[in-house]
């Protein structure tokens, strides 16, 4: 397959319209249909009214389209993932031709990626596994995006992917991160990110709103005048927006008027699984899943409140503290993002530029961030036991914010608050700076109760303790 490969894009869903506008706008042919036939003629109207009909080429069925494309065919699927996927797969291998590419834009678990890269490369089809951040305003102006596949799979959609993604200083913010899954886990591990950071944040506001007794307006300033320094990034940047907002119905805050309650389709599950499955963790991503699993529990919280009958107190933190608190919960849940990256690519032989991926986070992207630089740095250096929170910046930075991420945690736990990311984070910090910690008695009672001996100081394997001498 070549650059000059026809492009078509199955899916004209809210994602799928804003790129499809996206390539067209860049001065890219596409060929489009969906699934349901009215949802075209919607987007063609849509399209003509920017004045992007010229280059569209709608079809009212998947086969309509592939036969009105002249080979080699490059083909976005931009639906949801799991079965529908799947059954389009189905349907469209057949048509498709040696040389023609299936590209899978949707949150597709990385596992079934590299399943369908096989089974497409046996038929002579290239596979790829994009993940594609920002919504939908990142779709229509200019996404991050996470290529996975072969490299020559890369070459011949590279033109249009790198045009259609958000740029940052000029460089487009969309790479080939590796083979079959890269791609995906990438995305995966972006999202579980994602949660982290939007947990650690929405605890930070939690502090100064039933903590401090302030209203979201103020907050919202705070967070306004927190994203012009070290927390510049897209999650602070509209968490002020949000927080200054007003329902128009109701005249109060529009935050007030929201359930507390929220869902999640399941990538920041999937990052916290494979973390776990990988012999990894990554507790701060585990905390905000959970901290969301525990919010839907509406009537058993309102149950606990009644029982427990203690109300949150006041805590005595200035903006300085929970700022502080707030960068280094940040880092540390970059800095576990790329651990499961690491030890993704162990296990599955892919070799991550992880000073890219960094790159390609750091504009269009919803967990873009002005640390994404220091990261992408400290990858390009040598890292002290590749840990990325031993990089010198950042342990700088860090250093400096401990203090005050214990003050918060301290000061929020005494106050009955309830605060799982931020706590998660100092808990990994403190275990990662303990020289000897207390796993000696866990493998103790490991070997006590199950004969699973145990490794000794002076490096000796598979030794077990005094209570199995026999007198």
């Amino acid at each position: 397959m070549t650059t000059s490969a026809t492009l078509g894009l199955y899916g004209l869903g809210t994602m799928g319209s804003a790129l499809s506008l996206n390539i067209l706008e860049k001065g890219f042919a596409l060929h489009v249909t969906n699934r349901e036939v009215g949802m075209i003629g919607d987007f063609v109207r849509e399209a003509q009214a920017e004045g992007l009909g010229d280059r569209l080429h709608p079809a009212d069925t998947l086969q309509d389209m592939v036969a009105a494309m002249p080979a080699p065919r490059a083909i976005i699927l931009l639906i949801p993932s799991g079965k529908p996927v799947e059954d389009t797969i189905d349907l469209l291998a057949p048509m498709l031709a040696p040389g023609d590419t299936i590209i899978d834009a949707g949150n597709s678990d990385f596992r079934d990626t590299r399943r369908r890269t096989r089974q497409m490369e046996d038929r002579g089809l290239t596979y790829i596994g994009m993940g594609v951040s920002g919504g939908e305003n990142g779709a229509r102006h200019g996404p991050s995006m996470m290529v996975g596949g072969s490299p020559q799979a890369w070459g011949g959609i590279r033109d249009v992917i790198e045009a259609i993604a958000a740029k940052f200083d000029g460089s487009p913010c969309a790479d080939h991160l590796g083979p079959d899954g890269a791609g995906h886990f990438i995305k995966t591990v972006h999202n579980g990110i994602e949660y982290a950071d939007m947990q650690l944040i929405a605890e930070v506001y939690g502090l100064l709103r039933y903590g401090a007794g302030r209203d979201p307006a103020s907050i919202g300033e705070t967070f306004e005048r927190w994203n012009t320094g070290r927390l510049d990034s897209y999650l602070v940047e509209i968490t002020g927006e949000i927080l200054q907002a007003t329902d128009t119905e109701t005249g109060k805050p529009a935050v007030d008027v929201i359930l507390d309650s929220a869902g999640q389709k399941g990538t920041g599950r999937w990052t916290a699984i494979e973390a776990i499955r990988m012999g990894h963790s990554a507790n701060l991503v585990e905390a905000a899943v959970a901290a969301r699993a525990w919010s839907t529990d509406t009537a058993a919280r309102r149950a606990g409140a009644a029982i427990f009958d203690e109300p949150r107190r006041p805590v005595d933190l200035t903006e300085d503290e929970l700022e502080a608190a707030l960068v280094i919960g940040r880092i540390v849940s970059y800095a576990q993002g790329f651990r499961i990256l690491s030890a993704a690519a162990a296990e599955f032989d892919w070799q991550i530029d992880y000073a890219r991926t960094a790159e390609v986070w750091r504009a269009g992207c919803i967990i873009r961030s002005a640390l994404l630089d220091d990261i992408a740095t400290a990858f390009r250096e040598d890292l002290p036991e590749g840990e990325l929170i031993f990089a010198p910046t950042l342990a700088s930075i860090m250093k400096d914010a401990l203090p005050h991420l214990r003050k918060v945690v301290c000061a929020a736990h005494t106050g009955g608050h309830a605060i799982p990311a931020l706590a998660s984070a100092l808990g990994f910090l403190d275990t990662m700076r303990t020289e000897r910690g207390t796993t000696d008695l866990i493998q103790a009672q490991r070997d006590f109760f199950g004969y699973h001996g145990f490794v000794r100081m002076d490096g000796r394997e598979n030794q077990h303790g005094p209570w199995w001498d026999v007198a």
